[in-house]
């Protein structure tokens, strides 16, 4: 390992975290550069999946706070039966949420959280630029295991106000919104752009398994009570928020490592490079603002492309399990515990779908044309499954996979490696602070898209869940069109390379950093 001078030593031993400092002391030798990159891929993938467990919850419980029948004439004697099994679960619901507008009232509960998400991820994306990540996202996850566990102990405080539970719900959506651009940033200060699409494709993995851990913990223990639902997985986030402060290093700097001491032992320099070169904190230059993030080449139009794509795939997050519920697979309905761990199966098929979303993108070094495709592809996908997901229980599986893997796929793409693409494009000269900004603008506008798709849902699917299925495959569509331009750039590019024999020789940038 390369030797460390003394005023790097000096200079960053008061921003190293305690756990690397005891790590270190132990082993009496500094932790190296990879072993560091290590540390950042687990701590982020375990602080982000937190924060999907307990954004997963919500979902859950809903059956038990609303425990209506799919329709009203419906008199099934499957479901009957499947309601009186599970009476001495949920009862009779939870006021205010067991009223005729009870699917109404859910609906503006995650309206509620998730526009209060998508507006502090911009803030959250400014703020970060500006102070220690480790801090920040500390205070973030912290937060949010306190209000998530405030909502479930409306369970035993006998709270029946409905604003008590949408405040909640709304501050529980600030903090959350300190993550994403967070841990982006930080991944983005220590792994360089060698199949950057497909590390980010793996390690955004975090999002389904936050996503499946949430829904299987959140139905295990609802047997319990839906307030346990609530709770555990808002203490489960306060640990990891403590191991986050306790492990997390923001960038090589923080640590005093050098990200080339390893370049003798590895030609994939991508792979050990960090996105911008280590320079002082002068050197790096002044943070990036607001708007200047926004006329960076390439953020509106994918900025508005996830608009739509988060729309559909936040409909899914929050709507699935009660969809389930609601629908009868071969003519019998499922309980709510079954129906959330069948949902689960969508996030199985969101992680084949990033990952394979992310090595495609880099082999082809296409990410516009990769994004628009799942895209495009996901709209005969969601007809299928609601047109035939109901013949049987193997069929629903297989097309719950498959619009997982293309409604997750371009999602995943664009807020990872897209997003640090163009936060570390060329037109910012190498300022390496605009990581944490540009994923806020994108993620936060993504999350606007996120607030409506749910809302709409809940007003929409009280008279056709059809309908519902409409408007997501108009989203797909939409979504798509914002990237044709980016699209036709790669594509022109492409053919040029191919008229001059270069494809194969010499690759180029792809078109989002060309444009």
């Amino acid at each position: 390992m390369g030797s460390i001078s003394e005023p790097v030593l000096e200079s960053t031993t008061n921003t190293k975290p305690p756990g690397i400092k005891f790590v270190e002391c132990t082993k009496k030798s500094n932790i190296s550069f990879k072993s560091h990159q290590v540390i950042v891929l687990i701590v982020t993938f375990l602080a982000y999946t937190s924060y999907h467990a307990t954004r997963k919850t919500t979902s859950i419980i809903k059956s038990a706070l609303d425990p209506q029948s799919p329709e009203e004439t419906l008199q099934s004697v499957s479901f009957l039966r499947r309601s009186n099994a599970l009476s001495w679960v949920l009862g009779s619901g939870w006021a205010p949420f067991n009223g005729s507008n009870g699917t109404v009232l859910l609906g503006d509960l995650d309206l509620a959280f998730l526009f209060v998400y998508a507006v502090g991820m911009f803030f959250s994306g400014h703020i970060g630029d500006r102070m220690n990540l480790r801090i920040f996202l500390t205070i973030g996850m912290i937060g949010t295991g306190l209000f998530t566990s405030l909502f479930g102990l409306g369970y035993w405080a006998n709270i029946h106000m409905f604003y008590y539970y949408l405040v909640v719900q709304m501050a529980a959506g600030l903090f959350q919104s300190t993550g994403w651009p967070s841990v982006v940033a930080v991944v983005g200060n220590w792994f360089g752009k060698s199949k950057r699409g497909l590390i980010m494709g793996i390690w955004n993995a975090h999002t389904s398994v936050g996503n499946i851990s949430g829904s299987l913990i959140a139905a295990y223990f609802l047997k319990y009570g839906w307030g346990w639902s609530m709770v555990v997985p808002g203490l489960m986030i306060a640990v990891v928020g403590v191991i986050v402060f306790m492990f997390l290093p923001v960038d090589p700097e923080s640590v005093g490592v050098d990200g080339d001491e390893d370049d003798t032992e590895s030609p994939k320099k991508g792979l050990t490079e960090p996105l911008l070169s280590s320079k002082s904190d002068n050197e790096k230059g002044s943070p990036v603002g607001f708007l200047e993030a926004w006329r960076i080449p390439g953020v509106a139009p994918f900025a508005f492309c996830l608009f739509f794509a988060k729309l559909v795939a936040y409909t899914f997050l929050y709507w699935l399990p009660f969809y389930i519920s609601q629908t009868a697979i071969n003519g019998q309905y499922l309980s709510s515990t079954a129906a959330g761990n069948l949902s689960t199966l969508f996030d199985v098929g969101g992680v084949v779908g990033g990952i394979l979303a992310g090595h495609i993108s880099d082999r082809l070094n296409a990410r516009a044309i990769t994004a628009a495709s799942f895209t495009y592809c996901a709209i005969p996908a969601l007809y299928l499954y609601r047109s035939y997901g109901h013949v049987s229980m193997p069929v629903n599986i297989i097309l719950m996979l498959v619009i997982g893997m293309f409604i997750n796929g371009p999602y995943a793409l664009i807020t990872t490696a897209v997003s640090a693409d163009l936060g570390t494009h060329k037109s910012l000269k190498g300022n390496a602070k605009a990581l944490a900004t540009v994923t806020a603008i994108i993620d936060g506008t993504g999350s606007i898209g996120a607030a409506i798709g749910p809302v709409l849902t809940g007003y929409i699917s009280t008279q056709s869940w059809s309908a519902v299925f409409t408007m997501l495959m108009g989203s797909a569509f939409v979504a798509g069109l914002f990237l044709t331009k980016l699209v036709v750039a790669e594509v022109t590019e492409k053919y040029q390379d191919l008229r001059r024999g270069s494809s194969s020789s010499t690759p180029r940038s792809s078109a989002v950093e060309e444009v």
